[in-house]
């Protein structure tokens, strides 16, 4: 190898380890939770919840983005009622549909960003840093998706999205950090042997490609319900904690830095009452 050549190698590794560096000092810390409901309200209990473990950000679906007369608009727009604990960070959070992502549509990055900064202030929230995008991309709009974040960071100081176990196996999307789901891990057409929502049978395969994905991650966890009618037979499902807890020790096994920050999805009275308090304790333990 020349002079030349090795002295071009190390300034590309050197680049991409201080990328990497960066990358991960943007990656939260602590304790935080999904908010998923169409109406910003919090009971005593929510409350609560909040001090018990120590939540001080709450990502908060601000609405979804669907596909509508061929143009994607916006849909479900979260009203505000209550405002959040003083001390705990909203993190203005949007759904996009895959179907959305099957083709560029110009300015939708920006006319997203205005949106939310327009919620922001007609609602008095203040001290927003961050926005995280929630789509379920595949490899027909990736491309699209990731062309699309590009466009979304140059308007936000902080950009996070949600990364599917699927995804662990394609190229990490140009964010500052990615929410692994660690739920939704099944097929539902086959709940009569995996638990749609968690089974570390679905997990197993993906774990191998945790290690090496080139992107600062944290992890989010399941405590709802799931209902559904087939047949005219409803099915509920729901994860026994043991198997959460299964899941979430093998998931830091591979990737220790999992346990820097731990989101549940998502905060609702039924879903804490659902699980003992010594399950979130071990939940949220880092």
């Amino acid at each position: 190898m020349t002079h030349w050549m090795a002295a071009l190698l190390l300034a590309v590794v050197t680049g991409l380890a201080g990328c990497r560096e960066r990358q991960t000092e943007s990656l939260p810390t602590g304790n935080a939770v999904y908010y998923w409901r169409t109406d910003l309200r919090l009971d005593s209990t929510e409350r609560a919840f909040l001090r018990t473990y120590d939540i001080k950000k709450v990502y908060c679906r601000y609405f979804d983005v669907v596909m509508r007369d061929g143009e994607p608009m916006p849909n479900a727009t979260l009203t505000f009622s209550d405002t959040l604990p003083a001390g705990v960070e909203m993190v203005p959070t949007v759904y996009i549909t895959e179907d959305c992502m099957h083709e560029p549509h110009n300015g939708l990055a920006e006319k997203l960003v205005e949106r939310i900064r327009q919620m922001n202030e007609t609602n008095d929230i203040s001290g927003v840093r961050e926005i995280q995008i929630d789509c379920d991309y595949t490899a027909r709009s990736r491309r699209v998706y990731y062309d699309f974040l590009t466009a979304v960071a140059n308007s936000s100081t902080l950009l996070s999205t949600t990364i599917r176990l699927h995804q662990l196996q394609m190229a990490a999307p140009p964010v500052d950090y990615g929410v692994l789901m660690v739920y939704n891990t099944g097929d539902p057409r086959r709940f009569m042997e995996h638990n749609p929502i968690l089974d570390m049978r679905d997990v197993k395969p993906y774990l191998r490609h945790l290690s090496g994905y080139p992107l600062p991650l944290c992890a989010a966890y399941p405590v709802y319900r799931w209902q559904r009618n087939i047949h005219g037979v409803r099915v509920e499902h729901t994860v026994e904690a043991g198997e959460i807890l299964r899941v979430k020790e093998a998931v830091e096994r591979e990737r220790p830095e999992l346990r820097q920050t731990i989101l549940t999805y998502h905060l609702d009275k039924e879903n804490i009452n659902r699980y003992n308090p010594e399950t979130y304790e071990k939940i949220y333990s880092h």
